[in-house]
């Protein structure tokens, strides 16, 4: 099988780590950008990186590039692809443009302007064309123009792949799961411990825990990926590729547990988490977390979303001041991580944190902050 580039989108902050999955899956000249990350591999390791990769939201392929600076010059390079080699006239496609360009302003102009091309290469060929599907397309074209370079690529994944499959119900505001998986990674979490989320929503943190402890494919509940429908799709060596990754999932010894105060969100979290199977490693209770003290020997691994104050209404100067202070009385030997967009909020903890990352959370700017707890006041462990 020949080898080709691809791009795995991401999330600011994301690319170091999503380069080093890559490498670790066996990707080729593997290259960090801004929110993607190229790599080289053959068709069997895009089905791997689709089904493995936990913090890539999509997997591109890259089949031409072209300039262009006017709706003409758009126009003449979409059609300089054979676009049956990718689609036949009863099948149908979809366009998803990104636009960073002076020349051209409207993405759903471009998008009609490629679709127009498309369409008419097959009328001018066969006398019939493919028609549009936004919902359940056979082909999704992505089209990204930088100023007048444009990239054409097969989008092989279809829905973004936070849409991991497990995750019926959600919270007020639920964390996205890439975000998730790519927090746990960035906090250096790798199930050598017991884990705790103390404010656990609708559960999705601790999902991509123990998927990440137990090394299971992230994507495998998903009910389907773009590249099925392609016209080089081999349900054969995608099996194959499901068989190798489940050959590396390994066992668990330690616990991973999650708390919330309210009674709806520890039910939603309780079924998400039986939806992804992961109900023999995930133990989820109704407590109120500043109520609670550490219940593990040895080091805690601890990562949370706190409401921001953006969607639910509390007291955040307090709030703050309540996750500090339980963590110094009653969570020795821990490492705190959690994000926040209320960056003010941050100094009504009382601590110091020991790492800051910026990350995003949607269109909100966050910190990701990190806390460390000694076992025993910190001065007596560097008297000893």
């Amino acid at each position: 099988m020949e080898n080709f580039k691809m791009i795995a989108k991401t999330f600011f902050g994301f690319e170091e780590i999503l380069a080093k999955e890559l490498q670790l899956l066996g990707a080729q000249d593997v290259q960090q950008g801004v929110r993607m990350v190229s790599f080289v591999g053959d068709k069997g390791f895009m089905y791997k990186a689709n089904l493995a990769l936990r913090t890539a939201l999509k997997i591109l392929k890259p089949i031409h590039s072209f300039r262009a600076h006017n709706e003409h010059t758009l126009y003449k390079g979409i059609q300089a692809i054979d676009w049956s080699d990718y689609l036949n006239a009863n099948q149908s496609f979809v366009v998803d443009v990104t636009l960073h360009s002076e020349y051209f302003n409207h993405s759903q102009f471009v998008a009609l302007k490629t679709k127009d091309a498309v369409v008419d290469q097959f009328r001018d060929r066969y006398g019939k064309r493919p028609n549009i599907d936004k919902d359940f397309p056979d082909l999704r074209i992505n089209l990204h123009i930088f100023n007048d370079q444009c990239s054409i690529a097969l989008d092989s994944s279809g829905g973004p792949l936070n849409q991991r499959g497990y995750r019926t119900a959600t919270n007020i505001a639920p964390v996205n799961e890439v975000l998730a998986a790519g927090m746990l990674l960035l906090s250096g979490w790798d199930g050598q411990g017991d884990f705790l989320d103390p404010m656990c929503g609708s559960g999705t943190i601790l999902a991509e825990a123990a998927m990440i402890a137990c090394n299971i494919p992230p994507n495998l509940n998903r009910k389907e990926f773009a590249f099925e429908k392609w016209n080089d799709w081999d349900n054969d060596l995608f099996d194959k590729i499901v068989d190798s990754l489940m050959s590396r999932v390994r066992e668990f010894h330690y616990t991973i547990k999650g708390y919330d105060k309210a009674p709806s969100a520890v039910i939603k979290a309780k079924d998400n988490i039986k939806n992804a199977n992961l109900d023999d490693y995930v133990t989820i209770v109704q407590e109120n977390f500043f109520k609670t003290e550490k219940e593990t020997r040895g080091p805690l691994h601890m990562v949370f979303n706190p409401p921001y104050g953006e969607r639910l209404d509390i007291d955040l100067e307090r709030f703050y001041r309540e996750i500090g202070d339980t963590l110094k009385q009653s969570y020795p030997g821990t490492n705190a991580w959690f994000i926040t967009a209320n960056i003010e909020a941050l100094k009504f903890v009382g601590l110091k944190p020991s790492r800051k990352i910026k990350l995003f959370n949607g269109k909100l700017e966050t910190r990701f902050v990190k806390y460390e707890m000694y076992e025993g006041s910190k001065k007596a462990k560097f008297q000893n």
